[in-house]
């Protein structure tokens, strides 16, 4: 008798592959562009497809969209990887493709992980997307602004596709559990509290969510009614870490980032580190909290010391080219840094103070000498009478009065002797001493 070998026994599909959407009364997500008559469905329902790229996070249906577009308008569908596609098997299936557009038959090109093709992988595709002899749909998690030929890009329309909300995870779990392509022939229990669990640990990623749920069924435990049970615990247990109490769209979102912003404020970097960890693990997007150093940069640090700015931009961009898990260290030295910067806040004070004044002197007018004169009737009416022009002078100063004459002596920036803030103050003492000595 032969023996049967284990490799012949046929692979089981996973969870994610199994409950992708067939069609657009199945797609969760994106109403924005899927809605009633928003724009990429009346697109799609009028078979107008063009060229376009799908910009967005993992996980939100990119690929998913790409085939059910394939189906919907009839088209052959080809996928490119950008691993495995050299620029001889690219033209191969392109000439195949421009073939079939002379037999009426349109080809759908999907392009995964566009970003990661070469300039001269995606040159490839761009006269066939001239001609109309393919349409390109591409997928990336970056932007392609920076990550895209703009050859390309220009004969593309670009869609951005938001993170999956809460809700739309939740329904697709929901789906799942009783769809016959899921598990809708098992006898699992499972509470709503768990389901929004779930949901909210995927950080909206339904591949993610699928996956956890495939793990959970998995490893549920059997109870009397010989259903399979999941409980807080078994959540607990297989993603090796308690749920931590964090709502996006809560309370603790904002307290949380206001102990970071004010632990960094008082120079303690373990603690900005902590809390740091604490919104990234919960799943926060690394750009909400980069923007957030960014204004600390300038509020908190502000000249005491200039390259605090500079570091939080970087972090910002860092944290846009690679994202989540990777982009945790950026924003980690970002922290550090302006946890360990000297403090000033003499750029906030000065346009607080500023905007008040600005406020209710709206109709203030600007004095005559800093007033531009392109035309006679300016001069004839004394537009930029004195102006001096200080790269003229030899000390690079005048005396000219630049405020209105209402706000005349009035200080706003009262820079500390913090950091290199102290040189800004040494250097605005000198100017004004120079000013009273000139008048």
């Amino acid at each position: 008798m032969e023996q049967s070998s284990l490799f012949e026994n046929p692979v089981i599909e996973p969870l994610a592959s199994r409950m992708r959407p067939r069609t657009l009364e199945e797609f969760v997500g994106q109403k924005h562009l899927l809605g009633e008559g928003k724009i990429l469905r009346r697109i799609i329902e009028s078979d107008q497809v063009s060229s376009m790229i799908f910009w967005g996070p993992p996980g939100v249906g990119k690929t998913t969209l790409a085939r059910i577009i394939a189906e919907r308008t009839k088209s052959e569908f080809i996928t490119f990887s950008a691993v495995t596609s050299g620029i001889k098997e690219i033209k191969i299936v392109m000439e195949d493709a421009d073939k079939n557009k002379r037999l009426g038959i349109k080809t759908i090109v999907f392009v995964d992980e566009i970003h990661r093709f070469n300039k001269a992988q995606q040159d490839a595709f761009l006269p066939y997307v001239e001609k109309g002899s393919i349409v390109l749909i591409g997928a990336t998690t970056e932007n392609p602004s920076f990550e895209v030929n703009n050859a390309l890009l220009s004969r593309c329309r670009v869609f951005v596709l938001k993170e999956l909300s809460t809700e739309d995870i939740e329904t697709l779990l929901k789906r799942t559990l009783t769809d016959e392509r899921g598990f809708g022939k098992e006898k699992i229990k499972i509470s709503k509290e768990n389901i929004h669990l779930i949901a909210e640990l995927s950080s909206g990623d339904a591949r993610s969510a699928l996956t956890t749920l495939d793990m959970l069924v998995l490893n549920g435990n059997i109870n009397k009614k010989l259903e399979i049970e999941i409980t807080k615990e078994t959540i607990e247990e297989c993603l090796e870490k308690k749920p931590l109490l964090y709502d996006k769209n809560g309370e603790e979102h904002y307290n949380i980032i206001s102990a970071l912003h004010k632990s960094m404020r008082n120079s303690d970097p373990d603690a900005a580190v902590y809390w740091l960890a604490r919104m990234l693990e919960a799943g926060e997007d690394p750009i909400y909290i980069a923007r957030r150093v960014t204004r600390f940069a300038s509020e908190d640090v502000g000249l005491a010391d200039t390259n605090a700015l500079n570091v939080a931009i970087n972090a910002y961009h860092a944290c846009h080219f690679i994202g989540m898990p990777e982009c945790s260290v950026h924003l980690t030295e970002a922290v550090i840094y302006m946890s360990l910067a000297p403090k000033s806040n003499a750029c906030e004070v000065a346009y607080m103070t500023a905007a008040n004044d600005a406020k209710k002197m709206l109709a203030e007018p600007v004095p005559l000498v800093i007033r531009n004169a392109p035309t006679k009737l300016m001069k004839d009416l004394n537009y930029g009478k004195g102006y001096v022009y200080a790269h003229d002078t030899k000390d690079k100063l005048s005396t000219m009065e630049c405020l209105p004459p209402s706000l005349k002596g009035k200080e706003y920036y009262k820079p500390t002797t913090q950091g290199h803030e102290e040189k800004f103050k040494m250097r605005l003492e000198q100017i004004k001493k120079w000013k009273e000595m000139h008048k």
